[in-house]
């Protein structure tokens, strides 16, 4: 078995040699060493050389066969091979020969052709580089023209054109050092473009808050395109460029930080800003400005700014200008300035109005002013009624023509028909200070109505502001012009006359200044809450301290002449007539009564009664003083003329109106006790005393006794050696007797 199986291996090993010679016979030999290998790689190789040998001998055999049997052609062929050396060394020579010429001859064709090859290169490397060029030179092109947009501050464009370069053109060359440079350099492009924009938008910043207030000037005058004086276009530029860049949020921040700044600038009052109204039309004009800038911005601008930014904006302007108004016109005391600030708001107030701006706050604001002008108005027409009753004469207006009545006539509603029946010359009854304060009080009403104008308040509203000041007017200015005067040190008697009369027919004109007030705003007085006016009870305080201004007046007078009194009491003569100075006295006191001629039946008594009862009072008193401590029955009879006189002039009847002796009865307890002593009436006054209707029933005991007193002093003095007369001793014991019994009657009243 084992010997079989070696037997079938050598046979498969032998036809695997024959197959690899085989292969090697008819395979190139450039592929013949796998097969050579796969012989190696077997255990084999020996008797695999032995047959290649074999077979290396076979083919040499079967060579040698071939070479005997073709050996004669072989011979043929090197003899012709020789034959044909001989010719062939003969066309090398002509070849050679050949050649040389040829070399000679192309020598400048070589040189030629090495030149064109040059050119050909240098053709190929400028087609080239003009290819490279024609890519490069768009990217060149755009950065000169960065360039050139940057240079003239066309940042937006210098942007969209950075952009372009750097997204379209660098990336198609970007494998050359000059565009890696470019590269590098856009960053530092962007940031000089944003650093430039945002120059740009902080010059816009100041030459707006330079030029606020022309454009609120613009503005304030009503014409529209107002926000057509600035140039926008910074803001526009910053806000894309910022916009492109990324960083929108961060410009808008900016802005409104910037903006909410030169507001609280804009807002801050000058502090002379009162003095003059182009102090307040100037900070008018910068607010207006601001914000007819922001509310375009507001309009033209995607978010840049937005309504709540406005109304933060403008509620704090509202609130800021509101308190500096308050401040400032506090201090003006100038009508005038006041009613032109008024109306200066109120264009103020209805220009922001058009941008959309709420403006009540600002008209509300307006009637508290309204309050200030109703203040500097009466503090004016202090002044003016001042002047007035300064420079009055105190009478009446004298009437030479038709034409002068006609006009007094037109200045204050006067009617009295027996007046126009007399003839020229004639005289009002009241001074011109009447036509003048009435006419001084309609100018008043007018500058309440100008107020009012443009307020946008109903005629109710306007109807009852001008009766309130005018009521202020009446009641304090007026009134206390009037009271001045009439408490002057100075004042004389005929001008205290006069201003009762002119208070009078004041009083009478205050249903015409009704009249007058519904005319201008039509508004009846019946209305519900109407205010009435209360000129009549100014006139009628006026009257009355004028009047009692008369009787103080009157007494200061008559105590003046008093002061002149200078009797004798210890005279034993008489004179039979009454003093100088009563007489004097008497005399001033009838001229006086006769120029009340024009006043009230009732003051003119008054006052005559007054003075007739200061003057008893200041006799008594003057009988009675203390200083006078002695007088005698003479000096008694003398000064019993002077109250004859004084009676006398009560009965003349120096003022109409008094029943019978009414006015004597200013003297009844002078006259009692005057009679009394004269008389000597004692017995009578003792048995009487108290009864209702006892003769000497004004004659009080004390008063008796003080004069008593004096006398009998006197008779004692005067007398010392009379006592030795009997007639002299029995008076002494009579004033005695009668000082006695007074005081008996005086102890058992107290009692």
């Amino acid at each position: 078995m084992e010997r079989a199986k070696m037997a079938e291996e050598s046979l498969e090993t032998a036809a695997e040699h024959e197959r690899i010679l085989r292969e090697i016979e008819s395979t190139d030999t450039a592929c013949i060493g796998p097969t050579l290998r796969s012989v190696y790689d077997g255990e084999e190789h020996g008797r695999f050389m032995e047959k290649l040998e074999t077979r290396i001998r076979n083919h040499d055999r079967e060579i040698e066969k071939m070479c005997n049997f073709h050996y004669q052609g072989f011979v043929d062929s090197i003899t012709e091979l020789l034959k044909v050396r001989g010719e062939a060394q003969k066309l090398k020579n002509q070849v050679t020969d050949t050649n040389r010429k040829l070399q000679h001859e192309g020598k400048e064709l070589v040189i030629a052709m090495e030149e064109l090859k040059q050119c050909r290169l240098q053709q190929r490397n400028i087609s080239a580089t003009v290819d490279k060029l024609m890519l490069c030179l768009p990217v060149l092109e755009m950065y000169s023209k960065l360039r050139d947009q940057m240079k003239t501050k066309r940042h937006y464009p210098a942007l969209k054109t950075l952009e372009h370069l750097e997204h379209t053109y660098l990336p198609q060359v970007s494998h050359y050092r000059f565009c890696k440079v470019m590269v590098d350099n856009i960053p530092k492009l962007r940031e000089e473009i944003k650093d430039v924009s945002m120059s740009d938008l902080k010059d816009f910043l100041e030459s707006i808050r330079k030029h606020s207030d022309k454009i609120g000037e613009t503005a304030m005058k009503q014409v529209p395109g107002a926000q057509d004086l600035v140039d926008f276009s910074p803001v526009y530029r910053c806000l894309h460029i910022y916009s492109v860049l990324g960083a929108r949020e961060t410009f808008e921040n900016y802005y409104r930080k910037q903006r909410r700044k030169q507001a609280r600038l804009v807002l801050q009052p000058p502090s002379n800003m009162h003095e003059t109204l182009d102090g307040y039309r100037k900070y008018f004009n910068q607010i207006v400005g601001f914000f007819v800038v922001e509310d375009h911005i507001l309009h033209t601008t995607q978010g840049l700014v937005n309504r709540a930014y406005i109304d933060e904006l403008w509620e704090m302007a509202l609130s800021k200008t509101i308190a500096a108004l308050r401040t400032h016109s506090s201090y003006c005391s100038d009508p005038n300035l006041v009613l032109d600030l008024k109306n200066l708001i109120v264009l103020f107030a209805d220009t922001l109005q058009v941008y959309g701006f709420p403006v009540n706050q600002l008209f509300d604001m307006l009637l508290e002013i309204r309050d200030q002008y109703s203040e500097t108005l009466l503090k004016k027409w202090a002044g003016v009624f001042r002047n007035i009753l300064d420079s009055d004469n105190y009478s009446p207006i004298p009437v030479t023509s038709e034409e002068i009545y006609k006009k007094v006539v037109g200045q204050f509603p006067f009617q009295d028909v027996e007046l126009e029946k007399q003839p020229f010359p004639k005289k009002f009854p009241f001074s011109e200070f009447v036509p003048k304060v009435y006419n001084q009080i309609k100018e008043f009403i007018y500058a309440c109505l100008k107020f009012s104008e443009d307020l946008h308040l109903s005629s109710t509203e306007v109807d009852d502001m001008i009766r309130k000041s005018t009521n202020l007017l009446l009641t304090r200015t007026l009134s206390n012009s009037l009271q001045n005067v009439i408490k002057r040190k100075n004042i004389g008697l005929t001008e205290l006359v006069q201003i009762i009369i002119n208070t009078t027919h004041l009083e009478k004109s205050c249903k015409y200044l009704e009249e007058f007030i519904t005319n201008i705003t039509n508004v009846l007085p019946e209305t519900v809450h109407t205010t009435k006016l209360y000129g009549t009870t100014t006139f009628k305080d006026a009257r009355h301290a004028a009047e009692e201004e008369i009787y103080t007046n009157l007494n200061q007078k008559i105590d003046q002449f008093l002061q002149l009194a200078d009797y004798d009491w210890m005279t034993g003569d008489l004179d039979n007539k009454a003093s100088d100075y009563l007489v004097d006295l008497i005399a001033f006191l009838r001229s006086t009564f006769a120029v009340f001629t024009h006043l009230p039946g009732k003051v003119a008594q008054t006052a005559c009664m007054s003075a007739c009862k200061h003057l008893a009072t200041s006799l008594m008193q003057l009988l009675l003083e203390a200083e006078v401590r002695q007088l005698t029955l003479g000096a008694l009879q003398q000064f019993n003329l002077d109250v004859r006189e004084c009676e006398q002039f009560a009965r003349s009847g120096p003022v109409p109106g008094f029943q019978e002796d009414t006015l004597q009865l200013a003297f009844i307890d002078l006259r009692q006790l005057l009679d009394l002593f004269i008389q000597w009436d004692w017995s009578t006054y003792l048995a009487d005393y108290g009864q209702p209707n006892c003769k000497y029933l004004r004659v009080n005991p004390v008063t008796a006794l003080t004069l008593l007193e004096k006398m009998k002093d006197t008779s004692r003095k005067n007398n010392m050696f009379a006592q030795f007369r009997k007639n002299e001793r029995d008076k002494q014991k009579l004033i005695d007797t009668v000082a006695k019994q007074l005081r008996g009657l005086i102890s058992s009243h107290h009692s």
